[in-house]
């Protein structure tokens, strides 16, 4: 996530530099053979290009719609983890039992192993979120050719992350030994270990720990849980329709060929000087319409892990420090997650 008011100069570059060199070779080659040698038949006419380049503005905006539509649905979906992670911890720490038979002190280990696999669960969902798939600009293929996805990542970001790729660390401090080695055995353990907190739960049930409908409410939340993922991942791996997004470039890659040809010959009748003035024009022209074009592209695939995406290691980081001072630990409290270079992962 981008936070500081203005995209600056340098994130502009790092996402369009590529397309601006070859905009500029473009422009500039068509004024110099037009100057030089007068090719009246590479020139077509202003109207026809004129017309797809409304086309192709009309095909960019929706599909930034759709791509906004993407990343702010992804954003309110860890929103509401955020706010049923703060009731889960609250309802599991307020819980106390009648029965003597149970201890206090086995009583508050579990709550506290609850509420510390929830912080894992968190952590867990993110690195699966983050795993590239094959549309996303970090695809799965570069993974396999890249030993570190996460240093390509910070280097497209042009920010470094430590906790990046922590994860496995995070669960071996929140998880049991046990629990943290089950990780390989299990395709989405996200999954597995929401099963096994309601496991735990109807343990404090059957042991009159807690009262059924104690029991019923932390299930009810933790079905939210597993809504709020099943969401998520379904954005992650849905793709936004390749053939919206795939004629959109294509579309202004033709748009952007075909800009020289039409303009320089308007540029042409203000003299010889306004041949070459037409040569910044084109490229501001090109340019504007290739940031559209990448900006929803970008947005579109919102746990990409890049600087348009949603934040989820500071919005695990900030869940972590709720849930663990709301079970009373305060001291050794990790630190939020700070803005580098303009940007928020």
């Amino acid at each position: 996530m981008i936070t500081t008011k203005y995209v600056n100069y340098r994130q502009v570059l790092n996402l369009s530099g590529v397309h601006l060199i070859w905009i500029s070779i473009w422009c500039t080659l068509i004024a110099t053979l037009f100057y030089f040698f007068n090719w009246q038949w590479m020139i077509i006419p202003w109207v026809p290009v004129a017309l797809i380049g409304t086309a192709e503005a009309f095909l960019v905006g929706f599909k930034n719609n759709q791509a906004y539509d993407r990343l702010w649905e992804a954003r309110k979906i860890w929103g509401g983890i955020v706010n049923s992670s703060r009731a889960f911890a609250s309802m599991v720490s307020a819980f106390n039992t009648e029965n003597e038979e149970v201890g206090t002190f086995d009583l508050e280990d579990r709550k506290k192993r609850i509420v510390y696999r929830h912080i894992a669960w968190l952590y867990a969902f993110r690195e699966q979120l983050l795993v590239p798939t094959e549309w996303e600009h970090i695809s799965a293929e570069e993974e396999h050719s890249h030993h570190n996805v996460n240093q390509r990542r910070n280097r497209l970001i042009k920010a470094g992350f430590p906790d990046y790729g922590r994860t496995p660390i995070f669960l071996h401090k929140y998880l049991s030994e046990e629990e943290a080695e089950l990780q390989a055995t299990y395709k989405n353990f996200a999954t597995y270990l929401i099963s096994q907190q309601a496991k735990d739960i109807n343990a404090l049930k059957n042991i009159k720990a807690i009262s059924d409908f104690n029991q019923m409410q932390l299930q009810t939340t933790l079905n939210e849980f597993y809504g709020f993922q099943g969401q998520a991942e379904r954005i992650k791996k849905f793709p936004s329709p390749r053939q919206f997004a795939s004629t959109a470039f294509v579309f202004n890659v033709l748009f952007i060929l075909l800009l020289p040809l039409g303009l320089v010959n308007e540029f042409a009748k203000l003299g010889d000087w306004g041949i070459w003035t037409s040569i910044p024009f084109c490229i501001i022209i090109g340019w504007i319409y290739i940031i559209m074009e990448l900006v929803g592209d970008y947005s579109e695939n919102p746990f990409a892990g890049l600087m348009f995406d949603v934040p989820m290691l500071s919005i695990c980081r900030t869940i972590e420090i709720d849930l663990l001072q709301i079970i009373g630990e305060n001291e050794d409290l990790p630190d939020p997650i700070a803005s580098k270079n303009g940007v928020l992962v």
